[in-house]
């Protein structure tokens, strides 16, 4: 399968788009985002866990990004409940499950640096924002390895960035508020990929926002 494959592409899905897609485990959809590859796959996804729903023990074979969006996430090594921030590296496996609320997900898959082999949980409600460069946007960083870099970004309503360049690509998924630049205006759970060499003027409204913000990261041509 080749799902939104060519990385030089700009993709913006909103969620009057979103189309849900049974995973092998009952009880587990898929909104596949991009997806290189069958079941086994470069992708992301949103993944939304069914109450008491669990996933069979898998292994990670090129790491696995998870985001908590909604409900609690948990495996045998613990419990994560919306807001938390997981990153498991190549070669580690688990067995999810969730509760009575059941969950939703931001997931990557295989698409970790061989070198960044680190397991990492951040509870981001308990995270430390950091003012940015620009006066309205405090950012709260996840990760960085090599040119690649993850944070969440808060926007104040009424903030207007001149320019925002991305060499090496940019992904956004849309959390809270409204986003909008020059080619549009997105809700939250708008998922927008830049590709490389790309710029925008992204700015909020009466609003604000709140994004996932992932940067450096996409393949060149």
């Amino acid at each position: 399968m080749r799902l939104n494959a060519d990385f030089q592409a700009r993709v913006v899905i909103t969620p009057d788009q979103y189309r849900w897609v049974a995973s092998p485990t009952p009880g587990v959809e898929r909104m596949m985002l991009d997806r290189v590859g069958e079941e086994v796959a470069r992708a992301t996804s949103l993944v939304r866990y069914a109450p008491n729903s669990r996933f069979p023990r898998h292994e990670h074979g090129g790491g696995e990004e998870i985001l908590v969006l909604e409900g609690e996430f948990a495996d045998e090594h613990g419990s994560y409940p919306a807001g938390c921030y997981l990153r498991n590296p190549i070669g580690t496996s688990h067995a999810p499950r969730v509760g009575e609320q059941g969950a939703l997900l931001f997931v990557k898959l295989h698409q970790f640096d061989a070198a960044d082999t680190a397991r990492l949980v951040i509870d981001t409600r308990d995270g430390t924002w950091q003012a940015g460069r620009v006066e309205g946007v405090e950012v709260m960083a996840l990760h960085d390895v090599a040119d690649e870099h993850v944070a969440l970004e808060r926007w104040a309503p009424n903030t207007r960035l001149p320019c925002r360049a991305h060499p090496g690509g940019e992904e956004i998924l849309v959390l809270e508020g409204r986003f909008h630049d020059e080619h549009g205006s997105y809700p939250a759970g708008s998922w927008l990929r830049s590709p490389p060499g790309s710029q925008h003027r992204p700015f909020t409204g009466e609003q604000g926002v709140l994004l996932y913000v992932k940067a450096g990261h996409l393949p060149p041509d």
